[in-house]
Order: C-alpha cells, then structure tokens, then sequence
C-alpha cells in the first residue's frame, strides 16, 4: 500500500548525508517507495554500516509517500545496527506516513521523534 502525502508526488527520491556529532543523520526526500527511493535507502544504509555508523537519524519530513518496500528498508536499517550495538531513529514523520506506520506497529519498536534536539539526546 502506497500513501501519498502532499505534493511532490513526481518528485524523485534524494538523500541527503550530515553530521551532528556521533550521530549521522540521512535528510530523506521524495518517494520511499520500490524502486529507486528503496534502492537508494538500501545501498547507503549497507555502506554505512559497513563503514561502522552505528548512531543513525532518518529525517523523513521530505518523504511523500511510502509503500511495504520503504517499511522493510527501515526495518532492515534498525534491524542491521542494532545487532551491531547500535541505533536508527526516525524525525519528522508526516502524519500521512506515521499512519502508515501505526497500522503497521513499527512505532511500538521504532523511535521516533518531532524535534531533532530531542532525538539527538536520546542517543
């Protein structure tokens, strides 16, 4: 199941990487749906890490829609640093996609957080 938030339905997925501390946090725009959106999100959560990032931020305010593919590349994303001792987080979910992920429970194991200074102090 797709759910489009807003406008920007055609825009293509971005990701964008920053720093804050020891925390990397991926800014996520577009579409995390099949395709390049969920490819994007999979290859560059493989390479970080890979790479040893082990305190990850999704900020999902850019992201329009997100389908079952976009849900299991978070879930992978949590799944793989926490048995690595880490862990990824999520901002600014629209209210559109947080519905999406109260149906599916993921919020029940997934943080998830409105202001980014409160998500950085809960790592």
């Amino acid at each position: 199941m797709e759910v489009p938030v807003g406008s920007g339905e055609g825009m293509p997925f971005s990701l964008k990487e920053r720093r804050s501390g020891p925390v990397l946090i991926l800014e996520l725009a577009g579409r995390l749906t099949m395709g390049e959106g969920t490819d994007k999100l999979d290859a560059t959560l493989q390479k970080l890490i890979a790479a040893g990032e082990r305190q990850l931020l999704l900020d999902c305010a850019g992201v329009s829609s997100i389908d079952s593919q976009g849900i299991k590349s978070i879930v992978w994303g949590v799944t793989s640093v926490g048995k690595r001792g880490g862990k990824l987080k999520l901002l600014k979910v629209s209210s559109r996609v947080r519905e999406v992920l109260d149906i599916t429970r993921l919020l029940t194991v997934i943080e998830a957080f409105d202001d980014e200074a409160a998500a950085m102090r809960s790592f």
